[in-house]
């Protein structure tokens, strides 16, 4: 009869519900609402640089051309780059701006110093492109 009475006892100590509850589903639902809040701005700005790269990498190659065109002639050019005498001049081609967020139109040499170093102002003009303006210095640095 001991036996019988343990048998039962061991049985009883079981919860009587292996699920959650309505109210623990709604408190992590809640939680992973605020975390998701929370990081939207925070990637939505990561997207928008990662799409600025695209743009300050043409305008790297934009900055060596300018500087080995003045190494070969003493002189410099400014403009758009959609204009062929720019592109002529800076031995580029059209289809090397065939950017996702960015096009040749985009990029303007604005003024080059006496060393040859140009001063490149980006315009986005694509409807996927990030809003703005970035400048990258005669210095190298971005603005």
């Amino acid at each position: 009869m001991v036996r019988h009475q343990l048998f039962i006892a061991s049985k009883q100590a079981k919860p009587k519900h292996q699920g959650f509850t309505l109210m623990e589903l709604m408190v992590v639902i809640l939680i992973v609402g605020i975390l998701a809040a929370a990081s939207i701005p925070i990637m939505r700005g990561k997207v928008d640089e990662a799409k600025w790269t695209e743009a300050k990498a043409t305008a790297g190659v934009i900055r060596r051309a300018e500087k080995a065109y003045f190494a070969q002639t003493g002189q410099t050019i400014k403009g758009r780059l959609d204009k062929k005498k720019v592109l002529k001049a800076l031995g580029l081609e059209l289809d090397d701006f065939s950017g996702i967020y960015f096009t040749a139109a985009d990029y303007r040499i604005t003024k080059v110093d006496d060393m040859g170093n140009a001063r490149i102002r980006i315009d986005s003009s694509k409807s996927n492109a990030p809003e703005g303006t970035q400048i990258l210095l005669e210095g190298g640095t971005w603005k």
